[in-house]
This record gives C-alpha cells, structure tokens and sequence, in this order.
C-alpha cells in the first residue's frame, strides 16, 4: 500500500445502488399475501415492481439506495461527501440526482441512456417499524469498473461500498477496482454487508473481499454470522478482528461493537420510539464515519453512529428530519 502525499478533498465516496424509494405502510397479512419475508430485501423484476406498487397503500416517494442514504446523512453531519452510482436518463434519474446533490453530496456518475430505467426499491413498514424491501435495480445492474472515477476516489479519506452492489456481476469487478484504486492512494476502503441474504448469495466473494481489500466493515450481527456461518455471535466477532483493521457491528437495542485489533468498544443505544427502522444502518455508518474523519475514538464514533441511527428510526424514511450536528452535541 502505498502513501498518499495529499490530503483528501472527500471524507468518504459512496459507492452504490442509485434508487428512489417509495415507502408505505403496510399490515403482516399485506406482507404474507405477497408471499415476502418480513424485514428482508428481495430483489425484484419489474412485472413484479408494477404489481406490488399498483396493490401498495399512499406512498412516500425520496431518493435512496443504501450508500447514497449514508452519503446524505454523513454530510448532514458536516463530512465532505461523494456518491458513485448509476441511475438512468429519466425522470426518477433527474430526481435522485437534484436530491443527493441538495443534500450535499458530490454526484459525477453519467446517466444510463436507453438502457434500464432507474431504480427503484418499495418498502412497506408494518406497525412494529420492521421494512420490508423489494428492490427493482434498473439501471442499477449497468454499474461497472467503467463507472468508478479512480481520481474520485483517491480523492477520499474512505470509499465506502455498498454489499447490496454485489448482486450484479459487473459490480464485483467495480468493487475491485475502486479497492485497488484506494490503496494505490494510501486511502482506506469500507465495507457494508448490507443483508445476510445477500452475505449467502455470493458468500465466497463477500469473504475474499473483507480479508483481502477491506479496512472498515460495517454489518449488523445477522450479516456477520451468516458472513462466518456460525450461530456464535463471539467467535464471529474473534474472526472479523482477525481480518480488518476495524469491524462496527450493529445489534440493533443491544447497541453496537466496535473492535480494532485488541481494542473493543460497547456502545449502548439511543433510546427511541421506533416508527420506521429503513435505514438504521445506513446512519450508524454515517455518524461513524463522520467522527472518524474528525480523528475521534472508537467509542465516541459508535456513539455518533447510534445518534445517527436513532434519529433515523424515528419517522418514516430514511433521511434526516432534524439537525444530526446538534443531536451528536
């Protein structure tokens, strides 16, 4: 790895699925109806995305995609912020890229031109705040090592990517690329698991990747047991120190872990009324990548991250409704 002898423009580059969201709520029986598994992501064809949005209740229409809502929430919370991802020359394209860019973050991707259309992910919330996705991914799948801007990310303390990306097969190459790209910098890379269905998809390539390129993993504790096959929770934990200089792993009202060599840090949870809990993880990540661009502790990163977390599990949607600077004090 070599060193890099400028300092960073970015404090984090996104890469990821460029998707408008469109959240309902929805009852269990909606859910089993449609043969869904509650609180899972499951990808969709697009006969499939019309029928479930013509059934759907009124829906909430925002830009979204896992790393882009972490983009949006980190530079809510000050970080210089980039976002890679592809979304098609249309009109939910136009909306995504007028939405990411007013909310501060830096979107060079070119539009996908008569392919796909854009992406789009449709999220029920049942009563007890679970979602529910079902993910169209468009223009999505076209994203390739093409699309990674290798002086936008030498340009960033952190590129962050996203696991639910894994899915199309471009996407792995692009993965790698980006990697190479920010080590040739001196830069770190950062991985989220995303799903522990997606973690089984391509577990061999999600291994590989964590041990050989990653430097910050993100996972909540089903992603990280399904990423090391085990129901034990500890050993998982002893396996991921092993591999990457730093892992931050969610446990949703537990809190989270964060180990770094031989260091680990408990962090509790902020208490809140739980309405919707589409992006928890997404803003943990945020708020922990926000402080550790300010050089903070493992411990105070964690904090900023169930902040973050908190704030965005207690309204509908993933973005966020109040100002993060002021709650992170």
């Amino acid at each position: 790895m070599t060193t890099s002898v400028t300092a960073p423009e970015l404090d984090l580059l996104g890469i990821g699925n460029a998707i408008v969201d469109v959240l309902a709520r929805a009852e269990d029986g909606f859910l089993a109806g449609h043969g869904m598994a509650k609180g899972t992501m499951t990808l969709i064809d697009a006969a499939v995305a019309d029928r479930i949005y013509a059934a759907m209740g009124p829906g909430v229409e925002s830009s979204g995609g896992s790393a882009a809502n972490t983009c949006a929430v980190a530079a809510a919370l000050g970080a210089r912020v980039g976002f890679l991802g592809k979304v098609a020359d249309d009109t939910l394209g136009t909306v995504f890229g007028h939405d990411i860019r007013a909310a501060g973050v830096r979107f060079p991707t070119a539009p996908l031109s008569g392919g796909a259309p854009t992406a789009r992910c449709l999220i029920l919330v049942t009563p007890d705040g679970q979602r529910t996705m079902n993910t169209f991914l468009g223009a999505c799948v076209a994203f390739g090592p093409e699309d990674v801007d290798e002086a936008e990310v030498a340009s960033a303390a952190v590129t962050y990517l996203e696991g639910y990306l894994f899915d199309p097969p471009a996407a792995q190459a692009a993965f790698r690329k980006a990697a190479k790209a920010a080590h040739g910098a001196g830069r770190q890379v950062s991985l989220t698991l995303s799903d522990p269905f997606c973690v089984g998809r391509h577990r061999a390539a999600f291994r590989a990747f964590v041990k050989e390129e990653t430097d910050i993993l993100f996972a909540n504790e089903a992603e990280l047991l399904s990423l090391y096959e085990t129901d034990d929770f500890a050993a998982a934990l002893a396996a991921v120190r092993q591999e990457v200089a730093l892992a931050a792993v969610t446990r949703s009202e537990k809190g989270s872990v964060v180990v770094a060599g031989a260091e680990t840090a408990q962090v509790k949870a902020v208490p809140t009324e739980v309405v919707d809990t589409t992006g928890a993880g997404d803003a943990y990540a945020a708020g922990f990548l926000a402080a550790h661009a300010r050089g903070l502790a493992l411990a105070e990163c964690g904090r900023w991250g169930s902040v973050a977390a908190a704030e965005a599990i207690s309204h509908f949607g993933a973005r966020p409704q109040t100002d993060l600077k002021a709650l992170v004090g």
